[in-house]
């Protein structure tokens, strides 16, 4: 019933990973992408991407590295539509916990840990709704909510802000700019991390200055590259539904949640983890002064990671 396909596999060692650009064909007939890192036998670990983004953003928060270094199995598939995944019409959020199950199964994976970014954030929060019995733990890093919820997206950037609505508004338009995203991205990537830390941009000094590192900056244009592999369709839904009233709640979480926001973060204000804060009822929270949307991961990665060792 089920295939995998490997492309670029690399090996460091005889048991070590990366195992890149692998798909697995999920029961419905659809593909799902995913990359594997660390050690087979450590701690498994999904990562939840965020958006416009794909299996690959795991290399920007420090890919092979940082897995062996807390002896972590992660795995980072891509949602539907996006990279190496197939589209899936009409899906909705909790669709996304049978095909991170079905893949969990054909890993041999009874237990394991989620952790969102972003984007990816909701996607943990179904999971810990869905599926508790099978999680060691779940965290949120600078995730998302519903624009539905009144004051919600008070001090998020009107560029985001924009992206957000055309997704769940204007569909077609959305796509468009999706597409000249893409391009931009694609053939002039300096031009396009320019603009993101020139005077112009409206992200926190801590954001610009992530992407002033080299590593960083190479992987974040490879990630919005590879989130429309398969054009921008995927990642138009995904942002839609996420801005969209979503199809579970949250209230009736019953394990612990760990959430992480930077204040000065405003892709996804911190007004929306005080929201899941005060929402989840098991929640540790934690803020940090002065952090943005991507240097909250950049910067604190071994204290979040540690939840998930200890």
């Amino acid at each position: 019933m089920f295939i995998e396909a490997s492309v670029n596999i690399m090996m460091k060692g005889i048991e070590n990973m990366p195992l890149l650009n692998q798909q697995f064909k999920l029961p419905d007939g659809r593909l799902l992408g995913y990359n594997e890192y660390g050690m087979p036998d450590g701690r498994p670990m999904f990562i939840f991407h965020g958006i416009p983004s794909s299996r690959n953003e795991w290399n920007m928060w420090g890919g092979e590295v940082l897995a062996q270094k807390f002896n972590l199995h992660v795995i980072a598939p891509d949602r539907p539509g996006i990279g190496l995944s197939s589209f899936q019409p009409g899906r909705r959020l909790h669709d996304w916990v049978a095909d991170v199950t079905a893949l969990a199964d054909k890993l041999g994976l009874e237990r394991f840990a989620v952790l969102g970014y972003s984007a990816g954030g909701p996607y943990a929060a179904v999971c810990a709704l869905k599926i508790p019995e099978r999680l060691t733990a779940v965290g949120i890093v600078s995730g998302m909510a519903s624009h539905n919820v009144p004051g919600l997206v008070k001090g998020t950037n009107p560029y985001s802000l924009l992206f957000d609505n055309l997704a769940r508004d204007h569909p077609e338009l959305s796509r468009l700019v999706l597409r000249l995203i893409k391009f931009v991205d694609h053939y002039t990537p300096s031009i396009f991390i320019s603009l993101m830390r020139s005077k112009l941009s409206t992200l926190p000094e801590s954001d610009k200055a992530v992407l002033a590192n080299t590593d960083a900056e190479r992987f974040y244009v490879e990630i919005i590259q590879e989130s429309m592999h398969s054009g921008p369709r995927g990642v138009q839904v995904d942002t839609a539904l996420i801005v969209s009233p979503w199809d579970f709640c949250l209230q009736n979480i019953d394990i612990p949640v760990h959430l992480w926001y930077g204040e000065a973060d405003v892709t996804v204000p911190p007004t929306m983890g005080r929201y899941l804060a005060a929402t989840i009822p098991n929640c540790h929270a934690k803020f940090y002064p002065n952090e943005g949307h991507l240097s909250t991961f950049f910067n604190h990665k071994e204290d979040i990671l540690t939840t998930f060792t200890s």
